[in-house]
């Protein structure tokens, strides 16, 4: 068996590594997927005008999988946010996070107040937080953030490479996963030359250090 056909995505699982194709998908994906800095600031880079598009934010019930990983109850709700990050009046990403009431109550408190604000400014500026290992899954129309994503843009691909890890701050876990879409690649490998901030809603002092 190939190393190909081993780490083939599955319908259940998500992977330790992204098996992409290296016909159909470039190497500069992967390198968008693996990258485990902030990915707000890795887009703000390479583009004139960055936004944050909300989408929604409340309480649902997450997937299984999603309760599974925060420890939720079967029929337990949890604050869902779904977001696009937006480059050059572009989607390129669609993010959407999960994390229990309980917590935005405590830890993650400043999650509910986020607005059009990146969830980067919470994640990345705390040096408390720590970020799980990242995981990887194909997404197709068996799964609802998958036509969410096509839902919000006008992404037509039939499958979307996303990644998902846990945030944690102190024991308390927040799950973001953020599927790719086809503009990514768009973008330019290098980050664009700057003589002043142009983006929006965003300032240096939010994205913070990278995560080891």
């Amino acid at each position: 068996m190939s190393l190909r056909n081993l780490y083939r995505p599955s319908a259940e699982s998500w992977l330790a590594r992204p098996a992409c194709n290296e016909q159909a998908e470039p190497a500069r994906l992967r390198r968008w997927l693996t990258d485990r800095g902030s990915l707000t600031a890795r887009i703000r880079a390479r583009c004139q005008r960055f936004e944050v598009r909300v989408l929604r934010q409340h309480l649902a019930r997450p997937a299984h999988d999603e309760q599974r990983l925060l420890g939720l109850r079967a029929h337990e709700s949890a604050l869902v946010r779904e977001v696009l990050l937006v480059a050059d009046g572009i989607p390129v990403i669609f993010a959407h996070s999960v994390v229990a009431p309980r917590h935005v109550r405590g830890a993650w408190h400043l999650v509910a107040g986020l607005g059009t604000r990146p969830l980067a400014a919470v994640i990345f500026a705390d040096p408390r937080v720590r970020r799980g290992q990242l995981r990887y899954k194909r997404l197709d129309c068996r799964d609802a953030r998958y036509a969410n994503a096509l839902r919000a843009s006008d992404e037509t691909a039939d499958a979307l490479w996303a990644r998902r890890s846990v945030f944690r701050r102190g024991s308390s876990p927040l799950l973001v996963t953020e599927l790719f879409l086809s503009p990514i690649l768009a973008l330019p490998d290098a980050p664009l030359p700057r003589t002043r901030d142009t983006s929006a809603g965003m300032r240096a002092s939010d994205l913070g250090a990278t995560k080891p």
